[in-house]
C-alpha cells in the first residue's frame, strides 16, 4: 500500500468512528454515569477560576475532607484536561466537553486498523486479504458498541485505550526488530511518554509499564539492551507524571493514591462512601474464606460477562473463544498481557469495586484485542470454506461485512435508549429543583446536601453535595454535623444499602433526626415519574 493510500485509509477510517461517535454524543444530554460527571465538573471549575476542585465530596477516605474538594484523590486529571482545553475553545458545556473524546475515539480505531495490518504480515496473508482484514477491524471499532459508548463520553476510558492502544503498537514494533533501538529511538522516547500519559488518566497505567517489563525480559535481549529500553521509557514515563504526583504530595499528603488499598478492602460497593465503618483488614478478613473466594468469582465473572461479553454480543463472543488461536502472534503479545494482566488484577485484588466499573474503564484495550480476535477467525474460516468448496473469487469481504454488520445494529439500537436515560436523569433532577423551589428552599441555598448521588446534585445544580455512607442514621447525623450548614438528605431511588428502608426502624439510635420532608408532585405525568422514588429528609435533632 502506498503512503498516499495509507494517509486516506487512515483519515477514512478516523473520520467514520468520530462521526460514530459524534452521533452517540448527540444523543446523551447529561452526564452518564457519574465519574462523567466528575470530569465534566471539575473542567467547569477550573475554567471558573476555581482550580482544580469538585463540589462533590464522594468519598471520605482521603484528607482533607473540605468543601469544595481538592479534585483527583483516586481518579487522575487527563481527561479533565481534555475536556477543559475544548470548553475553552467551544465553549462551557457538556456537549463541548465531549468533543475531544469522539475525537480519541477515532484515533483509537486507526490504531485499531494499524495493530491489525501488522497482525495481517504477520501471519503471512495475501495483500488483498491483509488490507481487507485491517480495515475491517478498523470500521469495526468505529462501530463497536463499549468503544463508542465511551467515546461519547467525558471520561478516562477512551484516553486510557488510545494511550494504551499506541503503547502497545510500539512495543510489538520495537522488539520486532533484530537492531536494537539506541536509546534516542523516537519510538522509544514516544513509548515512555505515553505510558507517562496513560499514568495520568488511570491507575491501571502501572501495568501497562509492568507490560514493557515483561516483554523485555522475556525476549532477552541482553542485560544492556534491556536496562536501555526499560530504563529510557520508564525514566521519560517518570518524568511526565512527575509534576502530578508532586501536586499530590502537597494536596493529599501521598504521591499515590492511598485510597485504592481501601478499595481493595471493600466488602460492599457501598465501603467508597464510608464515613465512621472505612474498609479495614480486620473486617475483611473476618469475612471468611467462602465470602472471601465468592467475591473473586463474582469479580471474574462480572468482567467477563458484563464488561467484555454482554455490550460486544455477538462478536465479542467469538473473539474470546477464539483468543487461544488468535492472539499468539507477537503483534497482539502486549494487548494480551496488559489485558489479561489488568482483568486478573481487578477481578482477584478489587473484587468488589470491580463491579463498579474498575475493569470497565480500563477494558478498552481488552475490547479492540476481541475485536481484531473475531476478525482474524472469521478470515481464517471464510478461507477455509472457499478452499473446501473451491471458490474462485475472493471473498474475504464477508467476515469484516459481518462484524461492521452485527455490531453497528447493537450500537445504533442501544445508544438513543442511554441517551433517553440520560435525559430521564436530567429531568428528574431539574423537577427536584422545582419540588424544593415550592417549599421555599431554592436549591441554591440549601448548603451542602447528603445524597446517593453526590456528583449528579453538584453537576445538576452547583452546589455541594455529600455521599450517602451505607452506615446507621447515627453515623449520617454525625456526617452533617461535620459539615456546617448541611440540613437535607436526598434519596434517589431504593437501592441504597439500607436506606432509606432503616429510616422506619424506630429503635435504631438517630432516627429521630430525620424528618421527611413532602416535595410537592409534579402536575405532568413525565415529571411525576421522574421523581416518584425521591424522598427528602431534614436532618436537625430535637
Amino acid at each position: 500500500m502506498s503512503r498516499r493510500e495509507l494517509v486516506v485509509t487512515a483519515l477514512a477510517i478516523f473520520a467514520v468512528g468520530t462521526f460514530v461517535r459524534l452521533w452517540a454524543a448527540s444523543q446523551i444530554v447529561f452526564p452518564l454515569p457519574e465519574d462523567t460527571a466528575y470530569y465534566t465538573g471539575v473542567a467547569r471549575n477550573l475554567l471558573d477560576g476555581r482550580g482544580l476542585v469538585s463540589d462533590a465530596l464522594w468519598s471520605y477516605q482521603t484528607p482533607p475532607l473540605t468543601l469544595p474538594r481538592p479534585a483527583f484523590e483516586v481518579w487522575l486529571p487527563l481527561p479533565t484536561f481534555l475536556a477543559a482545553g475544548w470548553m475553552a475553545v467551544g465553549g462551557v458545556s457538556f456537549d463541548s466537553a465531549q468533543l475531544p473524546f469522539a475525537f480519541l475515539g477515532g484515533i483509537a480505531c486507526v490504531l485499531a486498523w494499524l495493530i491489525a495490518s501488522d497482525v495481517a504480515a504477520e501471519l503471512g496473508l495475501p495483500a488483498g486479504r491483509s488490507r481487507v482484514l485491517a480495515v475491517g477491524a478498523g470500521l469495526t471499532c468505529a462501530v463497536y458498541l463499549p468503544l463508542v459508548l465511551h467515546g461519547s463520553l467525558p471520561d478516562s476510558t477512551t484516553t486510557f485505550t488510545v494511550l494504551a492502544l499506541g503503547s502497545c503498537l510500539l512495543m510489538a514494533r520495537l522488539l520486532r526488530h533484530q537492531q536494537p533501538p539506541r536509546a534516542t529511538d523516537p519510538r522509544l522516547v514516544s513509548l515512555g511518554v505515553l505510558i507517562g500519559l496513560a499514568a495520568l488518566t488511570r491507575n491501571e497505567a502501572v501495568w501497562l509499564a509492568a507490560t514493557w517489563v515483561l516483554l523485555v525480559l522475556a525476549a532477552r535481549p541482553g542485560r544492556r539492551v534491556a536496562t536501555t529500553l526499560i530504563g529510557v521509557a520508564g525514566a521519560i514515563a517518570f518524568v511526565v507524571f512527575l509534576p502530578w504526583m508532586v501536586r499530590d504530595w502537597v494536596v493529599f499528603g501521598s504521591p499515590l493514591p492511598g485510597q485504592a488499598a481501601a478499595n481493595a478492602l471493600s466488602v460492599t460497593g457501598f465501603d467508597i462512601f464510608a464515613w465512621s465503618d472505612p474498609p479495614t483488614l480486620a473486617r475483611y478478613l473476618a469475612q471468611g474464606p467462602a465470602a472471601l473466594v465468592g467475591a473473586r468469582i463474582t469479580g471474574i465473572v462480572h468482567n467477563l460477562v458484563n464488561v467484555l461479553v454482554l455490550l460486544g454480543i455477538p462478536l465479542s463472543i467469538l473473539g474470546l473463544i477464539a483468543l487461544p488461536w488468535t492472539a499468539r502472534g507477537r503483534t497482539l503479545r502486549p494487548i494480551v498481557v496488559l489485558s489479561v494482566m489488568t482483568f486478573l488484577v481487578t477481578s482477584l485484588v478489587f473484587p468488589v469495586a470491580t463491579t463498579w466499573g474498575t475493569f470497565l474503564h480500563a477494558a478498552g484495550p481488552a475490547q479492540t484485542l476481541i475485536v481484531i480476535s473475531a476478525l482474524v477467525i472469521l478470515d481464517r474460516g471464510i478461507a477455509a470454506v472457499g478452499r473446501r468448496l473451491g471458490w474462485t473469487r475472493p471473498v474475504a469481504w464477508l467476515g469484516p461485512a459481518f462484524a461492521i454488520f452485527a455490531s453497528g445494529v447493537f450500537t445504533f439500537l442501544y445508544i438513543p435508549a442511554f441517551g433517553a436515560q440520560s435525559a430521564d436523569v436530567e429531568r428528574r433532577y431539574a423537577v427536584i429543583a422545582a419540588g424544593f423551589e415550592a417549599i421555599g428552599e431554592p436549591v441554591g441555598t440549601l448548603g451542602p446536601v447528603v445524597t446517593n448521588f453526590p456528583i449528579w446534585w453538584s453537576e445538576a445544580y452547583r452546589t455541594p453535595a455529600l455521599a450517602l455512607p451505607d452506615e446507621p442514621p447515627a453515623s449520617i447525623v454525625d456526617l452533617a454535623s461535620a459539615f456546617p450548614g448541611t440540613r437535607y438528605l436526598v434519596i434517589v431511588g431504593d437501592d441504597h444499602g439500607r436506606w432509606p428502608d432503616v429510616l422506619g426502624e424506630p429503635s435504631e439510635p438517630g432516627v429521630e433526626c430525620f424528618t421527611e420532608v413532602s416535595l410537592p408532585r409534579p402536575a405532568g405525568a413525565e415529571d411525576a415519574e421522574a421523581v416518584e422514588d425521591v424522598r427528602a429528609w431534614a436532618i436537625g435533632c430535637p
